[in-house]
């Protein structure tokens, strides 16, 4: 999962369109990707939780899947693409659980 910031100097909706676009083409190449969900932050419900523009989740089958894609060609495309454009994010790995189904 990574949740992200914009750059400083670009808007929101510029930072979406590139991430959902041009950095989206790079995404899907990724070896052993299985699924990619991705949420545009609207707004923060509280004051701790503002300066996110949005969430990506990136489902592979395994942990060695993903630490497969990670060491690629193609991710190593993805992070040089990112650059210096000086967002902030944030990584982490995980197992999802449903907790609820209503």
């Amino acid at each position: 999962m990574l949740l992200a910031a914009k750059p400083p100097d670009w808007t929101h909706e510029r930072f979406i369109t590139w991430w959902r676009t041009d950095h989206a083409e790079l995404t899907y190449r990724l070896p052993g990707l299985r699924s990619w969900r991705h949420t545009e932050v609207e707004a923060a419900l509280e004051p701790r939780s503002e300066g996110w523009d949005g969430v990506s989740i990136l489902g592979f089958d395994t942990e060695e899947d993903l630490r497969t894609a990670l060491a690629s060609q193609e991710w190593a495309a993805a992070v040089a693409q990112v650059g210096d454009m000086r967002g902030r994010r944030i990584a982490v790995l995980g197992t999802e659980r449903e907790m609820f189904a209503g």
